[in-house]
């Protein structure tokens, strides 16, 4: 039984469809992470899976039922949009929201929680104290203090600096660990390759990608150099059969033509001159299929 199924299920609001026709299947006890452009859909898919919004056609069903308030019990949520009481002391604010859910006292798990967050001295100051980070890590806290079955996070680690977001991450992981369904959003291409165990990327709407991230690079092959030069990077110019140049700075990523061939490029940064510190020839990165996918060109290449 998948812990969430969406069959054929299209939202508009008014002219616009927000999500169009889309079918996908969220295995128990993995970590599910959902990415695409800014508008793409994403937001309102997890919304439906959270009985917020209703589909106008197809079905969502969640724990094998169609789904409905008794499901979303069993499910913490962390909203986009962050809100807690902000006149309200911050463990006083989480056991509310513990007790809520679960209907039991959550006194020991907050106490664990704000030590494990590094929060232990906020416990008792008001919520509207807190700084960002903080108060987003109270809102984690609160989506799954009452351990649920499932979390569904919109953007978690959003705004979040390295020490906070690696605290962030290794809490979602030892979720997943002890059994808990984990489905993510992110811009982040490189947190859904580490942490993801599937990725489904919805754009204008529409399932684009969905599987394994080794799945998903097979279906584009070794088409891509990863090459770094101690020279400047304007050598990597006008190389044979290379269509693309992604800089990320130290390392370069060079997008293949078909049948190309790599020693042709590693000859011509020879005798330009580069000394080469690095050069692979590997699969691409999910941040450059996402480019591929939803990018200037690709958007170009629709219209023509």
């Amino acid at each position: 039984m998948s812990a969430v199924e969406l069959e054929n299920v299209t939202k508009t609001f008014g002219a616009h469809t927000a999500v169009d026709d889309l079918s996908l299947k969220v295995p128990p006890g993995c970590v599910y992470g959902f990415i695409g452009p800014n508008g793409s859909g994403k937001t309102t898919t997890l919304r439906m899976i959270m009985n917020i919004f209703y589909p106008d056609r197809g079905t969502v069903r969640v724990f094998g039922e169609p789904v409905h308030g008794a499901c979303t019990d069993r499910i913490g949520y962390l909203p986009e949009e962050r809100g807690l009481y902000k006149k309200m002391k911050v463990r006083d604010v989480l056991r509310f929201y513990g007790r809520l859910k679960s209907g039991r006292a959550v006194n020991g798990e907050v106490d664990a929680w704000l030590a494990r967050m590094e929060l232990s001295a906020w416990a008792d100051k008001k919520v509207e104290t807190l700084s960002k980070g903080m108060s987003q890590k109270v809102q984690f806290i609160a989506t799954v203090v009452s351990r649920p079955e499932m979390v569904i996070l919109d953007e978690p680690f959003s705004g979040l600096d390295p020490v906070n977001t690696e605290v962030l991450r290794d809490a979602v992981l030892d979720l997943q660990r002890g059994g808990t369904t984990v489905i993510f959003s992110t811009h982040d291409m490189a947190t859904a390759e580490r942490m993801c165990d599937f990725i489904f990327m919805i754009f204008k709407g529409r399932k684009v990608l969905d599987g394994t991230l080794s799945d998903i690079q097979d279906r584009y092959g070794s088409d891509t150099v990863r090459v770094r030069i101690d020279d400047d990077v304007a050598k990597l110019t006008g190389l044979p059969g290379v269509e693309r140049i992604n800089d990320h700075g130290r390392m370069q990523e060079l997008r293949m033509r078909d049948g190309a061939d790599p020693q042709q490029v590693l000859q011509e940064l020879v005798q330009r001159g580069a000394t080469v510190r690095h050069f692979e020839l590997t699969r691409p990165s999910l941040h450059d299929i996402f480019v591929r996918i939803a990018g200037p060109e690709a958007q170009e290449a629709t219209r023509a």
